[in-house]
């Protein structure tokens, strides 16, 4: 975690250097000194970014690291310490005052740097082992990891992939050589499998030569080769002794012309593969090579004609079979057990890992119901507790193999509750606040893209994705490697978690806080006196001034916090002393207005709270010169107002609240800067529709999402101001949401019939608009065609009450690009479409649709067509479903995937698209 700290370090001091920075005034007569500074430590950066490549001494380069972290620490507190007392001096005396301090923090600082840059230096070239860096954890030997191929008892479960690897190994084309990939996270079952195919009789008479070897992250190719040949021939001294080049040679010789299946188990690098497959003769007869890995970018690179097996999680009926074939060798068991042992091994989410070690624990205790619930209600503990930890020691080879940039956007899982699911878009802002990603660039892309490493690792869990299938919606970890991410982020001192089970304090040095309700408590999550109970000592804490050094509170950096009351006001607040404090998730607490004590938190740039009221901001907001991304939840009744000083937020790339009000821009700011804009900004959601002018819009040009939301009757206050055409020039809008809500209006109000909104042309809306969703809006089908001209519309969501009207005719080269439709809570009765009015068309969704009885049979034709989902519709629709499924397959097409569901939550369950800003 040294690498975070730096990487922090260099963040901080990169915001204070760009041209758009608030805080440049402040840093300018140090502009030189930063900038100096940034190049020393961006080269500790670089050599701790490539440590994990080069041969080092192992504890010469753990006391390091444990240096440069705690150098980063204390460097980067005396540069927000010294801003801090810049920004809030009260007079030039001290102002110069705060100046000076600053200037010999950082000379301090620099000092410092030059020490550790010797330090480094010193051990970059010394030879010696690599090694984990996570204490409870240590890898294997690859005479550990070398699986016993004398296979005594089946595997449970994996059928389907057992029987699909046998096809693969021994059909298919022979006259190449194939690699195939098994791929999975670690514990999941690879090995196992590629045993099973390994000794299954049919591949012992397909093959000639079988060879097993097990490469690991450190791999040695001549070991590699001497473990293949022992699989081939009787090796003697004379073997061991040949140098790598001839034992290359040898094992070409002894598998040449004949049929081979090869085994490369554990391999974790496209480097690994290429040094190892050049080794291997090709003699287009069959032969087969079988891997396994926990990358997937490894298995597409070694795969062979997109030959790859993603290994997931068991289900509910696999997991109890594989759980009771362990626990009870097969035998007979008591009844009383089985409902008990099939929430254990439900608990253990799919991982035969961790089936396996708890079933095989169990079957040596004692058999009794009230031992078996005590597991199942703290399986966690149960499994952590192993004292040979061999599930976080299988799991912690992935950690430790990751790339340092990697390690602390995996360990940030930790700050969430177990089991949680997580929204990407949550999780992004965080990383960016932190200070994990360059200022530079697309800052949420690049979040993305290390998220995306992390699944492609096996190490973190897709759960939902975008319409398009494009995106990640939200994600999710396995509990062990949850509790892995605690253990190393909670040892490195990075990670406090406050829960009603938990007395102690932080220590000194803690950087995140997370306030949780522990999972074993059946207290209620509103109960305020619980609340009040787990967060006393840390109040009192916040209360304590943290001049001192020893302080716990003094290096704080951000507080999440989970399962709150609701609170009338906000007297409760204490945040006077947070002095560093750069991430405050407080979205499970309410306010009854804004709370003043956040406005000294200068350095803060993330902020989120709830609220069921409606309320001004004050313009003290504009102090919060870092704030990045600002959410303030709540009712659909809930309204915000923003001062005029809002615009002074230049860093701002977030800004999200239920509706809103957006002034608009001074002519002038309070420095005479002119023409104030969010250069930064990446989304806005929920702003009113009068705000859509084009002063205000001209200000979000680089916007890529704009949620409008408002009342139906706060849409036609200008008929100036509501003309959407100035979306326009919003040149990188890539999504629009437009809401309008229609509460405590008469059904019988004209208002009530009437579309708010008026559709421009395609002319008037920005070209790299993408996706659009409808919601309220009452538009008719007619002006939906309108909406067909927009050339690069991939998704169009029209949930409940976006259209009006019984028919809708399509018009004939509209929707040229649409790939995902969405029709909800409509009174559409006729669709009279054809395949050309949505050629591209790859998923179609129905909800709620109770008069619309059929799909056009024409969309048999639309060859794209993947997925049809109905969610409480009529029978007459579903019918029409299968018409055009016998069609397709009459035609000699693969018929549409159809999957029809009678409520949400099963809808949710089968991973059908939600629909969460």
């Amino acid at each position: 975690m040294a690498y975070a700290s730096i990487a922090s370090l260099i963040r901080t001091m990169e915001l204070l250097l760009t041209s758009d920075s608030p805080m440049l005034s402040l840093t300018f007569d140090h502009r030189e000194e930063i900038i100096e500074l940034h190049k020393k430590v961006s080269s500790i950066e670089a050599f701790l970014k490539n440590s994990e490549k080069q041969i080092s001494d192992y504890r010469a380069m753990t006391e390091l690291e444990a240096r440069i972290k705690g150098f980063a620490n204390v460097a980067e507190d005396k540069i927000e310490f010294g801003l801090r007392e810049a920004m809030i001096a009260e007079d030039e005396m001290q102002r110069g005052k705060a100046h000076e301090e600053l200037c010999e923090s950082l000379q301090r600082v620099a000092k410092d740097i030059d020490r550790v840059q010797k330090e480094s230096k010193k051990i970059q070239h010394h030879k010696g082992s690599q090694a984990s860096t996570l204490s409870l954890l240590r890898d294997t030997s690859s005479s550990e990891k070398l699986p016993n191929l004398e296979v005594s008892n089946n595997m449970v479960g994996r059928d389907k992939e057992k029987k699909r690897m046998l096809e693969e190994l021994k059909g298919g084309s022979k006259d190449e050589l194939k690699g195939i990939p098994i791929v999975g996270m670690g514990g999941i079952g690879k090995t196992t499998l590629a045993k099973q195919v390994f000794n299954h009789p049919l591949i012992q008479s397909h093959f000639d030569a079988r060879a097993w070897a097990t490469i690991s992250k450190e791999y040695n190719v001549k070991e590699i080769l001497l473990s293949l040949l022992q699989s081939i021939i009787n090796s003697d001294d004379k073997v061991y002794s040949r140098d790598e080049t001839e034992l290359a040679d040898l094992l070409q010789k002894k598998l040449k012309c004949r049929r081979y299946l090869i085994v490369i188990d554990d391999i974790w690098s496209n480097k690994a593969w290429d040094d190892t497959k050049q080794c291997f003769p090709i003699d287009n007869n069959g032969s087969r090579i079988l891997l396994t890995t926990r990358h997937t970018e490894v298995a597409i690179y070694a795969s062979s004609s997109n030959l790859l097996l993603k290994m997931n999680l068991m289900n509910s009926d696999e997991s109890w079979n594989l759980f009771k074939s362990k626990a009870f060798a097969n035998k007979s068991f008591a009844p009383e057990l089985e409902t008990i042992g099939e929430k254990i091994a439900s608990k253990c989410q799919g991982l035969p890992l961790t089936i396996v070690m708890v079933a095989g624990l169990l079957s040596k205790s004692k058999r009794t119901k009230k031992e078996w619930e005590n597991v199942a209600e703290n399986i966690k503990s149960f499994v952590t507790k192993d004292p040979d930890e061999q599930c976080l020691r299988v799991l912690g080879l992935s950690y430790n193999y990751l790339p340092n940039d990697l390690k602390a956007c995996l360990l940030y899982f930790g700050i969430f509750p177990g089991d949680s699911e997580i929204s990407v878009k949550r999780l992004v802002r965080l990383w960016i606040a932190e200070g994990f990603l360059k200022v530079e660039g697309d800052l949420e892309e690049e979040a993305e893209n290390r998220l995306q490493d992390l699944v492609d690792r096996c190490l973190v869990l897709v759960s939902k994705r975008s319409a398009d299938g494009r995106k990640i919606k939200t994600c999710r970890i396995h509990d062990l490697v949850h509790e892995l991410c605690l253990r190393e982020a909670q040892s490195q001192n990075f990670l406090f978690i406050r829960n009603d089970k938990t007395e102690s304090v932080p220590r000194v040095g803690s950087r995140w806080i997370s306030i949780q309700k522990s999972q074993q408590t059946d207290v209620e999550f509103q109960d305020e006196h619980w609340f009040r109970s787990l967060t006393h000592k840390l109040c009192w804490l916040i209360r304590t001034p943290t001049d001192d050094d020893k302080s716990p509170l003094r290096r704080i950096r951000s507080i999440f916090l989970y399962a709150a009351p609701s609170f009338s006001n906000n007297s409760n607040l204490e945040l006077g002393h947070l002095n560093l404090i750069r991430v405050l998730d407080l979205s499970s607490m309410y306010f009854s207005s804004f709370p003043l004590q956040i406005l000294s938190l200068f350095l803060l740039r993330y902020l989120s709270f709830s609220t069921r009221n409606s309320f001004g901001i004050p313009g003290g907001l504009c102090r919060l010169l870092n704030l990045q991304t600002f959410i303030v939840r709540g009712p659909v009744i809930s309204f915000i107002k923003f001062p005029e000083l809002i615009w002074e937020t230049t860093q701002l790339r977030h800004l999200k609240l239920r509706n809103f009000y957006l002034p608009d821009p001074p002519s002038s700011s309070i420095d005479g800067e002119t023409n104030l804009f969010w250069p930064n900004i990446q989304s806005v959601s929920g702003l009113f529709p009068y705000c859509c002018t084009k002063k205000i819009l001209s200000r979000f040009q680089n916007i890529k999402k704009l949620c409008i939301r408002g009342h139906v009757c706060d849409y036609g206050v200008d008929e100036e101001d509501m003309d959407l055409c100035h979306l326009v020039d919003l040149h990188q809008l890539e999504t629009l949401s437009i809401k309008v809500d229609r509460y405590q209006v008469s059904h019988w109000s004209s208002r009530f019939h009437k579309s708010p909104v008026y559709v421009p042309s395609a002319i008037h809306f920005p070209i790299k608009l993408k996706k659009l969703k409808l919601v309220g809006t009452r538009l008719s089908w007619e002006e939906l065609n309108i909406i067909g001209q927009w050339p690069n519309l991939e998704v169009l969501k029209l949930k409940p009450n976006a259209c009006r009207g019984l028919e809708w005719r399509p018009i004939g080269g509209r929707f040229p690009q649409l790939k995902f439709l969405l029709i909800e809570g409509t009174n559409l009765k006729c669709w009279k479409a054809t395949n050309d009015h949505f050629p591209a068309l790859e998923h179609l969704v129905i909800r709620h649709c109770f008069h619309l009885e059929e799909i056009p049979i024409e969309f048999a034709d639309i060859y794209s067509l993947q997925l049809i989902e109905l969610q409480n519709c009529t029978a007459k629709l579903l019918a029409s479903t299968v018409l055009i499924q016998e069609e397709q397959e009459s035609l000699g097409s693969k018929a549409v995937d159809v999957r029809s569901y009678n409520d949400s939550a099963e809808c949710e369950l089968n991973g059908s698209d939600s629909d969460s800003d």
